[in-house]
C-alpha cells in the first residue's frame, strides 16, 4: 500500500512515521526542501510526491492550511487515481470540503475531510512522532453521511495511525464544535498570557498556570487562517465568554459574594455535567 503525504509539519510528519512503520510505501511533498531532504535520510519518507508517484497512491493525506490545501488539489487531482483515497485533516472543515468535495466528484476519486483529535505545541518535522494518534479521536466528515460502506473503507485506510475511534459529522457542526473545543482555548491561552504579570509569574506558579497558557505557544499564520475562515462560530463563542467575564467583573466590583459564589458553583456544575470528575 502507498500513502502521499502533502505536508510534512507535525501532523503530516507524525502520519508519514506512522504509515512508515506500518510497512507502506511513504511518498511526501514539503516546500522546505531540507525538511523533505532530511525525512528522507530519516528513513520516514520513502521518495517525493509529484505527478508521477501520487498516481501510485492508494491514499493522500493533505496536511497544509486549508488555502494551501485546496491549491494542491486542484494542481494534482489530474493525476489522483479514481479508486484513491484523499483526506485532508485541516483543523476547519468548511471551506475545504466546500471546494474538495466538486474535484473529487469531476475527477472520479473520493475525497473526505478529517481532523485528528491530537496534537502538540510544538510544530514542525523535528516534532513528529509514529504514536501521536494512537488512542485519539479522529473526526470524518464524509461526502455521503450515511454510507457505511464508504467509511469502514476510509477507516481502513486509516489504520496504521491508530486512532482509537472515529466520529461522523458535517462540516458546519466540525466547525461550529471546534471554535469552543479548540480555537477559544487557544486564543484565550494566547490573550491571557499578555498579562504584565507574566513575567514576574516564576516562583508563584503551579499547574493551573500552565494548563492555561500550554496552547499559547502556537502557530501564529495557521491559526489565524483557522480563526478567520471560523470567524462567525468564533466570534459567536467569545461574545458567549465577554458577556460572561462581564457577570464576574460586575460581581467583583460590586463586591457581592454571593453573586460571585453563584456563578463560581455554576461553572463548577456545568463542568462536572459535560466533563465528570
Amino acid at each position: 500500500m502507498t500513502v502521499g503525504i502533502v505536508g510534512l509539519g507535525l501532523i503530516g510528519g507524525s502520519f508519514a512515521k506512522a504509515y512508515k512503520e506500518a510497512g507502506w510505501q511513504v511518498f511526501a511533498c514539503e516546500k522546505s526542501r531540507s525538511t523533505l531532504d532530511f525525512a528522507q535520510m530519516s528513513g520516514a519518507v520513502g521518495g517525493e510526491l509529484t505527478e508521477k508517484t501520487a498516481a501510485q497512491c492508494d491514499l493522500v493525506i493533505l496536511a497544509l492550511y486549508p488555502e494551501a490545501s485546496i491549491a494542491w488539489l486542484e494542481r494534482m487531482a489530474g493525476f489522483i487515481r479514481r479508486d484513491a483515497v484523499v483526506v485532508d485533516v485541516c483543523g476547519t472543515k468548511r471551506t475545504v470540503c466546500a471546494a474538495c468535495f466538486p474535484l473529487a466528484k469531476r475527477y472520479g476519486f473520493l475525497y473526505a475531510g478529517g481532523h485528528p483529535m491530537a496534537g502538540t505545541h510544538n510544530s514542525g518535522f523535528k516534532y513528529a512522532r509514529a504514536d501521536l494518534y494512537k488512542g485519539a479521536p479522529m473526526v470524518i466528515v464524509p461526502p455521503v453521511y450515511d454510507d457505511i460502506e464508504l467509511l469502514d473503507r476510509i477507516k481502513a485506510l486509516l489504520v496504521p495511525a491508530g486512532f482509537g475511534s472515529f466520529h461522523v459529522t458535517t462540516a458546519e457542526k466540525h466547525d461550529q464544535i471546534i471554535a469552543f473545543t479548540s480555537q477559544m482555548a487557544h486564543l484565550v491561552s494566547n490573550a491571557y498570557i499578555k498579562s504584565p504579570t507574566a513575567r514576574a509569574h516564576k516562583g508563584v506558579s503551579a499547574g493551573s498556570y500552565k494548563d492555561l497558557t500550554r496552547v499559547a505557544w502556537l502557530n501564529p499564520q495557521m491559526w489565524s487562517e483557522l480563526f478567520l475562515e471560523n470567524k462567525d462560530n468564533l466570534l459567536r463563542e467569545l461574545d458567549t465568554l465577554i458577556e460572561n467575564l462581564g457577570a464576574y467583573k460586575t460581581a467583583l466590583e460590586a463586591e457581592d459574594s454571593e453573586t460571585l459564589t453563584a456563578l463560581l458553583d455554576e461553572g463548577r456544575r456545568i463542568k462536572e455535567e459535560v466533563d465528570g470528575r
